[in-house]
């Protein structure tokens, strides 16, 4: 995929699959997700493995994908460590550095401006290392 097709493949597509690293193996996780153009953004709880793994080591890899048939498979894979941002839990104070992921989250999930707060939920960012994508529609 071209970067804009990367970009508008991860606004639209609404579910990841991060892979974290625990003591007893790889652990795998769905999870809704935000791209800003720059940063994929995590909205998870604080309350579980996958935080507890990522607290420990926040290398991951993150796989976003479709398709049924062969032919119309497509994905971004995202490398990278991820880091929390703000508060954990996410309270309704206001921070500057959430601000567009929680507005673009916020659109994309409940279709209104504000972020919901339900003192479970924290931030974390990945900043991209490697991203690998394809489409097999164009073969």
């Amino acid at each position: 995929m071209t970067p804009a097709e990367v970009d508008a493949f991860l606004a639209e597509e609404r579910t990841c699959r991060v892979a974290t690293s625990s003591p007893s193996g790889p652990h795998v996780t769905p999870l809704w997700f935000v791209w800003d153009g720059a940063a994929l953004w995590l909205n998870s709880t604080v309350k579980s493995q996958r935080w507890t793994d990522i607290a420990r080591d926040g290398r991951v890899a993150v796989l976003v994908d479709t398709g049924h048939a062969f032919n119309e498979l497509r994905g971004v894979e995202i490398r990278g460590d991820l880091e929390s941002v703000g508060d954990a839990p996410r309270t309704n104070t206001p921070d500057p550095d959430l601000e567009i992921p929680e507005r673009l989250f916020a659109r994309k999930y409940a279709g209104r401006d504000e972020m919901h707060y339900d003192g479970r939920h924290a931030w974390l960012r990945l900043t991209p290392t490697k991203i690998t994508s394809w489409d097999f529609r164009k073969m």
